[in-house]
C-alpha cells in the first residue's frame, strides 16, 4: 500500500458550503455590527472568532481546545476564516461578559445570582429576524429551566442534590432559542421569574411588535405577578399548575372527555375559576376569571386520593383561551415537553455540558453563542437539506456531519482564484 500525504487536504470540507452559505446571509456583518469594535491591530475579527467558534460543534467538537487539537491542520489556508487559539478566542468571549445581579426574597436569606447579557440577547434577536423567525405570523414561547451540572468555583447545590447552573430558557417557535438567562444552582425556578420575563418580551418588543399569540411554562410560572404579565404580553398562555394550589377544584369537574394517549386512556375536563383573589385584593385590582383544564388518569396501583376519593393521577393547565376544546387545549399544551429535546440537543451538541469557564457571568456568553449556533443550524440543514438528496432537515447535527461536513477537500490558487477541490467525484447538489 502507497500512502501519499498532503497536509492541505482537509477532511471537513463540507464546512467552507456552510460559511458560504452564512455570508450569503450577512451572518458575520450581524455579529461584527452588534459586538463591540476590536482594536486595528487585532489579528482576529469578530468574523473569524464567530466562525471558528461556530466550527468547533459543525466539525464534531465538543471542547474549545479542538480548534487547536483537532481543527487546525484541516483549516489551513481558508480563505472564509483565520483559526485563532482556543485561548484567543476564550479571551474575546470573556470580554463579553456582564456583571452578576444579585437579589434575595423579602423573606429568605439565601443570595440568588442571575446574569443577563442584553449585547448577546440583541445579537441572537438580529440573527433571528435575518433568518425571518420573527416575522412569523404567529409567535408561541415556551419558558423552562433547566440543569447544567458542573463544578465551577462559583456554582451552587441545585434542588436535585448536586453542583451546577439553572439557566432559565425561552424558545421560540418550538425550534429557535429566543432567550437565555443564566442562574446559579440554588435559584428556583419561580424566583424572580416576573423580572426574567420582563426583560425578555421587553427585548422582544424591539423587533416585533404585536403580542405573541401562545406562552407555555410549567408549574413554576404559577405566580399573580407572572400571569399579569402573560396578561399584558400575550394573547393566550397555558400554565402547569401545582396540584396542591388547585386540587380542591378537581371534583368540580363533571364533563369529562375520554381519549387516547401514548400512555394510554386519558380523560379531560374544563371548569371556570377564579385564582389569586387575595394578591388581586392587594393590588387594588380586580381578579380575573380563568379556565382550568383538568387532565385525569387511572393509577396503576389503584390506590384512592383523599382530596378527590378516587383513583385517578391528575394534571391541570391554567389558561385564559375560552375558544379552543379541552382535547386540543390538552393536545396543545403536550407539546411544550419539545423544551426537553432542546436542551437535549444544546447540552449534547452544541456543548452546553462542557462549560469552558469558571464563573457565572462568562459561562452566560459561552451559552447565547452556541446557542446561535443552534439557531442557524436549523437554517442551514434546512438549506442543504432541500439541495442534497443525503440530508433530510430533521437530521441532528451528527448525521449532517457525517453526510456533508466530512468531505475531503483542498483549496488550490488557480487563475488568481482560490477554488476548492472536492475529491469526492459523487458530491454534489440537486
Amino acid at each position: 500500500m502507497k500512502v501519499i500525504k498532503s497536509n492541505s487536504i482537509s477532511a471537513f470540507g463540507g464546512i467552507n458550503f456552510v460559511f458560504e452559505h452564512l455570508n450569503r446571509l450577512n451572518i458575520s456583518d450581524i455579529v461584527t455590527e452588534s459586538l463591540p469594535k476590536l482594536k486595528h491591530n487585532s489579528r482576529y475579527s469578530w468574523k473569524d472568532l464567530f466562525y471558528s467558534f461556530l466550527s468547533i460543534y459543525y466539525c464534531g467538537g465538543e471542547h474549545i481546545e479542538d480548534i487547536h487539537t483537532n481543527l487546525r491542520p484541516h483549516f489551513e489556508k481558508n480563505p472564509y476564516v483565520k483559526l485563532p487559539s482556543p485561548d484567543t478566542l476564550l479571551k474575546r468571549l470573556s470580554e463579553l461578559a456582564t456583571e452578576n445581579q444579585i437579589c434575595r426574597t423579602k423573606r429568605g436569606s439565601v443570595e440568588h445570582k442571575f446574569n443577563n447579557n442584553e449585547m448577546l440577547c440583541k445579537l441572537n434577536m438580529a440573527i433571528l429576524s435575518k433568518l425571518g423567525v420573527l416575522n412569523s405570523q404567529e409567535l408561541t414561547l415556551d419558558y423552562d429551566n433547566t440543569i447544567i451540572f458542573n463544578e465551577k468555583s462559583d456554582s451552587k447545590m441545585t434542588y436535585k442534590r448536586d453542583y451546577g447552573y439553572q439557566p432559565g430558557v425561552c424558545t421560540l417557535n418550538e425550534e429557535h432559542i429566543l432567550y437565555i438567562e443564566n442562574r446559579n444552582g440554588n435559584s428556583a425556578a419561580n424566583s424572580f421569574q416576573t423580572d426574567t420575563l420582563q426583560r425578555m418580551f421587553g427585548a422582544l418588543d424591539k423587533y416585533k411588535t404585536s403580542k405573541v399569540v401562545h406562552f407555555r411554562a410549567d408549574a413554576a410560572s404559577y405566580q399573580y405577578e407572572v400571569i399579569e404579565l402573560l396578561n399584558q404580553k400575550t394573547k393566550y398562555f397555558y400554565i402547569g399548575c401545582r396540584n396542591s394550589y388547585v386540587e380542591k377544584y378537581f371534583t368540580q369537574v363533571q364533563d369529562w372527555t375520554t381519549t387516547q394517549d401514548e400512555f394510554g386512556e386519558l380523560q379531560v375536563g374544563s371548569i371556570m375559576i377564579t385564582p389569586f383573589i387575595s394578591q388581586a385584593k392587594n393590588h387594588n385590582a380586580t381578579p380575573r376569571p380563568y379556565r382550568l383544564l383538568v387532565k385525569r388518569r387511572l393509577k396503576e396501583d389503584g390506590q384512592i386520593n383523599m382530596v378527590t376519593q378516587d383513583a385517578y393521577d391528575y394534571r391541570a393547565i391554567l389558561t385564559n383561551n375560552f375558544d379552543m376544546t379541552d382535547l386540543d387545549v390538552a393536545n396543545f399544551y403536550a407539546k411544550r415537553g419539545n423544551m426537553e429535546r432542546q436542551f437535549d440537543i444544546l447540552k449534547n451538541d452544541f456543548g452546553w455540558q462542557y462549560l469552558p469557564f469558571s464563573s457565572l457571568n462568562k459561562n452566560s456568553v459561552f451559552l447565547y453563542f452556541s446557542a446561535i449556533c443552534r439557531n442557524l443550524y436549523k437554517n442551514v440543514i434546512e438549506y442543504f437539506s432541500a439541495k442534497c438528496k443525503s440530508l433530510n432537515p430533521t437530521y441532528r447535527i451528527k448525521k449532517f456531519i457525517f453526510r456533508f461536513i466530512i468531505l475531503p477537500a483542498k483549496w488550490i490558487r488557480q487563475s488568481r482564484q482560490m477554488k476548492l477541490k472536492v475529491y469526492n467525484p459523487s458530491f454534489g447538489f440537486t
